[in-house]
């Protein structure tokens, strides 16, 4: 169900705001962690920021690789999120095979996707030296995105009652998340 979204496009997978999973490798040490903080900051090339916390174990694989990956997971993902939002790869080793997640490598880094995730970005560090030190903010330049086609395709989410499974989620806090509910159509107004 994977379709390649087209860079100019990649943006609206995160404008919405929703939960991102991290995902992270350098060498053969990988980590996934949750981001409630993400979001589009260009147009072309698409660039992205994710607030990456001075702590993480994620921190430090993105920093020795110069990469990392934007998983949006959706509501069926809920509990993953949560738990590996809610401990650290370094404590607790290899996520991915503590949790059994299933993943494949990302076609254009290589980085570590996480399966059942309704859309990815592959992202190159843009270095922000003063951003990451000081706000834990990290910038990334998108140079592949995909998503699931039964919920976003040509360049646009399509939030529905029946496909709900894949609506993303947003972080509420202590393990709570919501997803999208209805759309609206807006209409221009016409001037008075």
């Amino acid at each position: 169900m994977r379709r390649e979204v087209a860079l100019p496009h990649a943006s609206r997978l995160i404008n919405h705001g929703p939960t991102v999973l991290v995902s992270s490798a350098a060498g053969d040490a990988r980590n996934l962690m949750a981001a409630a903080w993400s979001m589009p900051v260009e147009f072309t090339p698409p660039r992205v920021a994710v607030v990456i916390d001075k702590s993480t174990y994620t921190r430090e694989l993105v920093l020795a690789s110069g990469a990392f990956a934007l998983n949006l997971p959706g509501r069926a993902l809920a509990d993953l999120t949560y738990t590996v939002g809610s401990e650290s790869g370094r404590d607790s080793g290899d996520k991915f095979a503590r949790y059994g997640i299933p993943s494949f490598a990302g076609p254009a880094l290589g980085l570590p996707l996480i399966e059942g995730c309704v859309g990815w970005l592959e992202c190159r560090l843009l270095p922000e030296p003063h951003a990451q030190d000081v706000y834990d903010t990290f910038f990334g330049e998108v140079v592949a995105a995909w998503a699931d086609e039964r919920v976003f395709a040509n360049g646009r989410w399509s939030f529905r009652d029946d496909n709900t499974e894949l609506h993303t989620l947003h972080h509420l806090g202590a393990g709570a998340f919501a997803w999208p509910g209805q759309a609206v159509q807006a209409r221009r107004l016409d001037p008075v």
